[in-house]
């Protein structure tokens, strides 16, 4: 992962065009990029962050940016009464146990990830990108 302006973006490595192609993430506007070294690859994100911002200012819309740090979580009643009796009795606020809980699943899922290649992942994408492409500016119409 590499991170530009607060933006993170993820890459891999396509070998029938040998070259990295990534994607900025956490956005619903598409905003891609690709190159042949990681240094180059580094430039043409913030080459697309940095497009992506101009679009959405001279179309007047406010750019996404990911992750504020909130989210909205649906769960059945059982579910909510579970987690709310779990985190008093471990001395915590309902937001606080859930931010423990999520924080444990990923650092132990990014552990794994590291220890475990992905089935089908070693060739890389088959998909051929057709160039940069930054950011549709939804919303601006």
């Amino acid at each position: 992962m590499i991170e530009y302006k607060g933006f993170s973006g993820v890459f891999e490595f396509d070998p029938s065009i040998d070259a990295f192609h990534g994607r900025v993430v956490g956005l619903q506007d598409v905003v891609t990029f690709q190159g042949h070294s990681i240094d180059e690859l580094r430039r043409e994100m913030a080459e697309s962050v940095d497009d992506y911002l101009e679009l959405c200012a001279e179309v007047g819309k406010d750019p996404e940016r990911p992750y504020r740090g909130e989210f909205l979580v649906r769960t059945t009643p059982e579910l909510h009464r579970a987690a709310a009796t779990a985190a008093e009795t471990s001395g915590l606020s309902l937001n606080a146990w859930v931010e423990a809980v999520i924080g444990t699943v990923v650092k132990e899922r990014r552990a794994s990830a590291m220890r475990t290649p992905k089935p089908g992942k070693a060739g890389g994408s088959k998909k051929r990108p057709r160039g940069r492409s930054t950011g549709s500016a939804r919303g601006a119409s």
